[in-house]
Order: structure tokens, then C-alpha cells, then sequence
């Protein structure tokens, strides 16, 4: 069974991690991929390899904090591949650090990236899925989701924000207009995340949980290749990934 073949798909954050993991993944089992972050250079990189190896890749240099632009990334996908299949809202940030730092710049970050990142997402694609009746939108959350930990409050905060956004579009959508919503919830994973942290103290605490017990994205790319792979009367609403040693 190959559900993921044809599939046209856009994925923020792609120029790195669990973006770029699940796009080489969708992409080796057929999926036209549209790629999107602000990194030009990698974004080159990566679609390059994607189609030098056979599959079929686009990218466009996009700010997932910014509605227009987001609105012109829908609009890129359409054009190009006719359709919009499936959206992964991967982008995020985690400059984590206790309240009391004040670090009040960082919060907007987490909230524009977060929690705004995600909205304009849907906000971009949900007209084109909703006229075809047809659609799947993948939502990155986080084990951060569920559980707080000292020094993440706003992060946890954005990431139990983006699991209730997803409930509410599969309530909203999924009967209605056959739009599947999914939440994916990752572990400790080997990302870029921990090295935009600014407190040396959570760095470190991130760092020795990583080197610790950290799993490859490429993990938590299978997981999005599974749920985009069920038939189309399947909706895979929430996945959680750990490492298997990780505790919380």
C-alpha cells in the first residue's frame, strides 16, 4: 500500500531535522514535495539531492510567521502540482529559560513561530483543501505538549496550544469536508532546537538529555509517512514518539 504517491505535500521548517528527514522520506516514496523555510542555501541543497536521486522537489524561501507569505507558499504548491494534498506544519523554535529571565522577545518567538506559524499555515491551505473535499493538515507538537517542565512554561505553553488547534480543526473539518488533522508529538529528538536556547543552564539540561537518549528525526519522519499513508477513511489524530529510554 502507497497512499504517499502523487501526494502533493508542503513542509515548513524543511531545511533541517524532521523537515528535511520526512521530506527525502515522502519524496523516496513518491510524493511531490514543496519545501519551505527561510534558509535558502539548504533549501537548494536538499530539493537538489531530492531530485538528482529520482524524486520530485520544490522549494520557496518562506517565514511561517508571516500570512502573506504563507498565502503565496499555498499558491506556489497549487500552480505548480494543481493540488494540495497534505500540509506539515513543522517550523518551531524552544529558547527555553525560566519566566523569571524575563526573556520576553523569546516568547513572542515561540508564540509567533508556534502557535502563529501553525495558524497561517492552515489559514494558507484550508480554502484548496475544503474545494476539493479533500485534505490532511500534520501539526508538530511536542511531548512538551503534554507534560511542563521547569524553564519551558511558554514553550509547553505553544505546544498544548497547537495540540488544541489540531482537536478543533478535526472537529471542524474532518466530517465536513473529509480534511484528516493530525498531531505528531515528538521525544528528545537530534534537532537544531537546543542550540538557539540562550540560558546556558537549559542548554546544557537539553544537551545531556539529547546525548543521552536522543533518536534520529528520521523516527519521527516515519511516523508522518504513516499516518499520511492510511486510506482515506482513516484519520490517525495523535502520535506520540519517544526515545524508548526517555522518561517524561
Amino acid at each position: 500500500m502507497n497512499n504517499v504517491e502523487n501526494k502533493t505535500v508542503i513542509i515548513t521548517g524543511a531545511s533541517s531535522g524532521i523537515g528535511k528527514a520526512t521530506a527525502m522520506k515522502l519524496a523516496n516514496n513518491g510524493a511531490n514535495v514543496v519545501l519551505a523555510a527561510r534558509r535558502k542555501d539548504l533549501l537548494e541543497e536538499i530539493t537538489t539531492t531530492i531530485n538528482e536521486n529520482g524524486g520530485t522537489a520544490v522549494y520557496k524561501v518562506t517565514d511561517v510567521t508571516n500570512a502573506h507569505q504563507m498565502e503565496e507558499l499555498a499558491s506556489f504548491a497549487s500552480e505548480k502540482f494543481g493540488k494540495i494534498d497534505v500540509l506539515i506544519n513543522n517550523a518551531g523554535v524552544m529558547p527555553l529559560s525560566e519566566l523569571k529571565n524575563r526573556k520576553i522577545h523569546e516568547w513572542d518567538l515561540m508564540v509567533d513561530v508556534n502557535i502563529k506559524g501553525v495558524l497561517y499555515g492552515i489559514y494558507a491551505v484550508l480554502p484548496y483543501m475544503r474545494e476539493q473535499n479533500n485534505g490532511h493538515i500534520i501539526n508538530l507538537s511536542s511531548i512538551a505538549g503534554h507534560i511542563v517542565f521547569p524553564g519551558s512554561a511558554v514553550y509547553c505553553a505553544t505546544k498544548s496550544a497547537v495540540r488544541s488547534i489540531s482537536e478543533g480543526l478535526r472537529l471542524e473539518e474532518s466530517s465536513d469536508s473529509n480534511i484528516r488533522s493530525t498531531i505528531i508529538s515528538p521525544g528528545s529528538i537530534l534537532t537544531e532546537l537546543s542550540k538557539h536556547i540562550t540560558d546556558q543552564e537549559q542548554k546544557n539540561a537539553i544537551n545531556q538529555i539529547e546525548e543521552s537518549v536522543g533518536i534520529e528525526p528520521e523516527n519521527i519522519a516515519e511516523a508522518i509517512y504513516y499516518a499520511i499513508n492510511q486510506p482515506e477513511e482513516v484519520g490517525v489524530n495523535e502520535i506520540l514518539v519517544r526515545p524508548t529510554r526517555q522518561q517524561l
